[in-house]
């Protein structure tokens, strides 16, 4: 009988991986080229506009979600939990309850303060004896963090703001999609197919995110009523549950099933933590991110060594345009990979790195006729960018993860909840500077930001990316600042990415086409090794943005390259 059992798993998994790998097949080379359908979201989408309030994320039902909880007279705080709640259930690929969160959270006299939302890695973590793996159960190591930051910050928006609306009703949208089912998005598709090859590998992924092996079609009706019942038991019980209730005891029965080390003690001791952001001057104003574990401080180094330089001698598109954010971004992450990690377990020399002569030697080190060498080793990964600005000017840049699209590729047991595999960022070398420890928050690549001037935040910002988040955040911020363009424009512009991607194994400098051939030339002839990657590509982030212009006025988009809105009241 169990034999016989065996032999129908077998050849069900077998079947499923045939029908996955022919939904790939289906799209083929031709994934890739999204230009038609950017060009499509940015004619839709135009420049959102508003004096009122604005939100942004990279899926609408989202970002109408935090439009209505602003139209009820919410805060920015509740307006960005009700859109994340909702991109669990409608991004499920990019985040999810199961993954790490972080905000910068101001009033609009620039009073301010960041969470970080990371999940500590088991206190009992395996020997792995070897890299940790970067799917399946050995790689569901950390607690998730991302419940435990909305709870927080919806208990200071009630206490500090005033905030009037039920913790409960902020996941109406959310319950409602992932009972009712909502239209699956390109994105979701993309993603899908991308994967096709590995998801049929991950037997919760095909259980939850397919329809008996199938990959859904571009606007199918998609149901999670796991998920859903979830969602209302979170709704109904508050954020603790999760950690500290049966919510956290159903989950913790399903990771250990599944072979993950983490136990109900693990996710009770997780808690999101409030910091006091890094800053860096930039053109007059200042730039503010979050404190390590996260790359919050490679972004300020690389706007920092800019602020050095003359942007506005330098034409913006053209090859020294792009070489000199590049050589920027390189010696950023030089410093970075060297000392980010959890500061509980090593000493992160933060006011060294944004100091005025570690900068000015950055800046120095740029030789704007030849590229330095890159042999770094590239940290993939996925997120979504949360934006929201209430009537009264408070402000939330948000940041959600699942690590890698699909994380973990485990679901807790029956409740719906995919798990991220950020622990699988840890090394398991002894020297390392990230080597796994019981109860170490593992390196992130998640930077929300937002920019001030005169003391008052301007810009909120952040992108999906990896390693990429820096680089596209340093695109988009000259645009946005030193070449004053609107947000949709500065979002829509060609961007780069340098070293290994999901497609391309090589240390090369990828760049969007539409860049231009003279640009791909003179970087060539620079020493930067080139990869082209098609204009609009989704290799290339998801960046949003609000700017909030200096009569309290809002202007706003989210990237084209996305499903994503931004939207006014």
């Amino acid at each position: 009988m169990g034999s016989s059992e065996e032999d129908r798993r077998r050849r069900s998994g077998s079947s499923r991986r045939t029908l996955l790998v022919s939904s790939a097949a289906a799209l083929g080379a031709a994934a890739l080229a999204t230009g038609s359908r950017a060009e499509t979201a940015a004619a839709r989408n135009g420049l959102a506009r508003s004096s009122q309030g604005m939100v942004t994320s990279p899926h609408e039902l989202a970002s109408q979600a935090g439009q209505e909880v602003l139209q009820a007279g919410g805060n920015a705080v509740e307006a960005a939990i009700a859109i994340n709640a909702t991109l669990c259930v409608t991004y499920p690929h990019f985040c999810g309850l199961g993954g790490d969160a972080f905000m910068i959270v101001s009033d609009r006299e620039g009073n301010g303060f960041t969470l970080s939302g990371i999940g500590q890695a088991a206190a009992k973590p395996p020997n792995y004896g070897g890299p940790i793996p970067v799917r399946g159960p050995g790689s569901a190591l950390t607690a998730a963090a991302a419940v435990d930051t909305w709870d927080q910050a919806f208990e200071f928006s009630r206490r500090s703001w005033g905030g009037r609306q039920p913790w409960k009703g902020l996941f109406k949208r959310a319950i409602q999609y992932a009972s009712e089912g909502f239209p699956l998005t390109p994105s979701q598709r993309f993603w899908s197919n991308f994967r096709a090859n590995e998801i049929g590998n991950w037997p919760d992924v095909v259980r939850v995110f397919t329809v008996d092996g199938r990959i859904p079609d571009v606007g199918e009706t998609f149901r999670q009523p796991d998920l859903a019942r979830t969602l209302t038991v979170l709704a109904e019980n508050g954020g603790r549950d999760f950690y500290a209730g049966d919510l956290a005891l159903r989950i913790a029965r399903g990771l250990q099933q599944a072979g993950s080390p983490l136990t109900a003690n693990d996710l009770a001791r997780c808690l999101a933590r409030n910091e006091t952001p890094l800053r860096v001057s930039y053109r007059g104003g200042e730039l503010v991110s979050l404190r390590p574990p996260t790359q919050g401080i490679a972004t300020l180094e690389i706007m920092g060594t800019l602020d050095r330089l003359d942007l506005a001698a330098i034409p913006e598109g053209s090859a020294d345009y792009y070489h000199v954010l590049v050589e920027a971004v390189k010696t950023a992450f030089i410093d970075r990979n060297r000392y980010v990690a959890d500061p509980d377990f090593v000493d992160v020399p933060v006011n060294r790195l944004l100091s005025k002569a570690n900068l000015d030697a950055h800046a120095r080190s740029i030789d704007m006729r030849r590229a330095a060498p890159w042999p770094y080793v590239f940290k993939s990964g996925d997120t979504v960018f949360i934006g929201a600005v209430d009537r009264d000017g408070n402000c939330v840049s948000m940041l959600q993860t699942v690590y890698f699209d699909w994380g973990s590729g485990v679901v807790a047991g029956d409740t719906g909840i995919l798990w991220h595999n950020r622990g699988a960022s840890f090394s398991t070398d002894p020297q390392h500077i990230n080597v796994l420890q019981p109860g170490k928050r593992p390196f992130h690549t998640l930077n929300p930001g937002m920019y001030f001037r005169e003391g008052r935040p301007r810009l909120l910002y952040g992108t999906q990316g990896a390693d990429g988040q820096p680089q596209t955040l340093a695109a988009v911020l000259t645009r946005l600042i030193d070449y004053q363009m609107d947000p949709l424009n500065a979002l829509t512009r060609p961007r780069f990415l340098l070293g290994k991607t999901f497609s391309d194994s090589r240390d090369s400098l990828k760049l969007e086409l539409d860049a231009g051939q003279d640009v791909f030339a003179n970087l060539a002839a620079r020493g930067h090794e080139i990869s082209p990657i098609p204009a609009q590509s989704p290799l290339a982030g998801h960046p949003g943005a609000i700017r909030i212009e200096a009569d309290g006025s809002l202007v706003g988009a989210h990237d084209p390259r996305s499903d994503g809105l931004a939207l006014g009241i």
